[in-house]
């Protein structure tokens, strides 16, 4: 059984990735994690921005430890299908009712700190994935770049996927990013 804390953590990423922060209200995060006020107040003073924000980083620290996991034992032209693998079977089995915690938290134009969690996530990630493509030997400026445009194309399928409830977005990010990952490795590739 885990604590409050952890179940309070646990239940705000939950909240966020299927409805969005603003409508992750206190009384479903608390019921949810089957936490009272008082633990919320001990574990985060600030309340729920706080214990959003903290969510946010944590979740960007698990996704970032599976990332990292992926470009150290897979070949480069299988990271698109454990990175979108996971969406593509997870997006029907949930009625199409998740989306990524931290896209949640980028929105969250009114919760600055939550918001700059996010921003701290996707750079992390993004230096997270530069360095697996560099290592795969793409040059540090386009490993940089490339990392950035899988997030965006990586988290626009997510989105789309959820909107159209369809995981075909998902697919074709998959299909045209290991495609384009594949043509930058080549070592004759124009660049």
């Amino acid at each position: 059984m885990t604590g409050p804390r952890a179940r309070l953590i646990d239940s705000a990423i939950e909240l966020v990735r299927e409805q969005g922060v603003h409508a992750a209200g206190l009384s479903a995060l608390l019921d949810r994690s089957k936490a009272s006020r008082n633990s919320l107040y001990q574990h985060f003073p600030a309340g729920k921005s706080e214990l959003v924000a903290t969510a946010t980083t944590i979740a960007g620290a698990r996704l970032a430890a599976v990332m990292e996991k992926i470009t150290a034992t897979r070949p480069p032209e299988r990271w698109f299908d454990a990175l979108l693998g996971w969406w593509i079977a997870a997006m029907p089995a949930s009625s199409y009712r998740i989306g990524c915690p931290i896209v949640g938290a980028a929105l969250a134009e009114s919760e600055p700190d939550v918001q700059a969690a996010a921003g701290a996530v996707f750079a992390d990630w993004q230096a997270k994935l530069a360095a697996g493509f560099a290592g795969a030997g793409l040059s540090a400026e386009e490993a940089s770049s490339f990392g950035s445009f899988v997030l965006s194309a990586l988290e626009g399928a997510i989105v789309q996927s959820r909107a159209m409830k369809s995981t075909q977005p998902l697919i074709d990010a998959q299909k045209h990013l290991s495609v384009l990952l594949g043509h930058y490795l080549r070592p004759d590739a124009e660049r």
